[in-house]
């Protein structure tokens, strides 16, 4: 790409920005700008490997169109939140995504947590959609202009995942006894995992207002979820909190295994090309 064709691609706050329009910028993200975006481009890149694994094995043709889709929405926002954080460094997104060790990712445990059945599934997309839409909708107002935008994109995106959690979440807790039994399970199964998305770590304290604190997620996330559970005649799970590390590179046992399968391709072909 030429120096004037990368030029011409402008980033100014509340433009919806897709990964093309990223990598063509020159936009250099400070080096906490860049972890910060490492956080959220691992997280929905983790979560989109996990989702594709429905494919073909959904309870109805009509989900493995829908968990498929929101799968290919996080990749989007992985691609763009990567992108980003590797001009930082003079990486691009498929060296971030496929030559990282383990300890280099940043993933909040959630996301590395396994299907199990179709309502522990739900159960765990329930709580990131209901998480990234609070997430991104105040990271539209960002002081980095990247940021923002990538937050524009994905916001609308988003709103489509927790529309479609919350039904499913509904459909089961209020069908059989069967099915609100494994809701009620898949719930159980997910909550010890949902405090580390709201601790502050650093770089967050470094960044102001270009970053969203965690912390200040959680009352709305509170609220929203326990609205659509209280609907559901669910409670919120009373469960011990997991210890969480995900941001510092101390990750669950089963990143590793996503990652085997993730990267075996690009690290025994390097440089391929399709």
């Amino acid at each position: 790409m030429s120096e004037s064709s990368a030029s011409a691609t402008r980033i100014t706050p509340g433009n919806a920005l897709r990964p093309e329009d990223i990598a063509a910028s020159d936009a250099r993200p400070t080096a906490d700008v860049a972890e910060y975006a490492l956080w959220l481009g691992d997280d929905s890149l983790i979560l989109a490997q996990r989702l594709g694994w429905w494919i073909s094995r959904a309870p109805e043709l009509e989900e493995d169109v829908a968990l498929a889709n929101i799968g290919l929405d996080l990749i989007g926002h992985a691609r763009s939140f990567l992108t980003y954080a590797g001009h930082a460094s003079g990486r691009t997104e498929d060296d971030l995504a496929y030559f990282r060790r383990e300890p280099e990712f940043r993933s909040a445990h959630l996301f590395e947590q396994p299907n199990g059945d179709f309502a522990r599934t739900i159960a765990r997309q329930f709580v990131v959609a209901h998480y990234q839409w609070e997430l991104y909708s105040r990271l539209v107002h960002s002081t980095d202009s990247t940021l923002a935008g990538i937050a524009a994109k994905a916001v609308k995106e988003v709103d489509y995942h927790r529309d479609h959690s919350a039904q499913w979440i509904l459909r089961l807790a209020l069908g059989t006894d069967e099915s609100r039994r494994r809701m009620e399970v898949g719930l159980k199964l997910t909550w010890p995992y949902v405090g580390e998305l709201f601790t502050d770590y650093a770089p967050v304290d470094a960044l102001g207002d270009a970053a969203v604190r965690p912390s200040a997620l959680q009352a709305a996330f509170d609220a929203a979820v326990g609205a659509v559970l209280s609907e559901a005649e669910l409670e919120v799970p009373s469960v011990p909190q997991a210890v969480g590390g995900g941001r510092q590179g101390r990750h669950s046992e089963h990143l590793g295994y996503i990652l085997a399968e993730m990267q075996v391709l690009a690290r025994e072909h390097p440089g391929a090309s399709w």
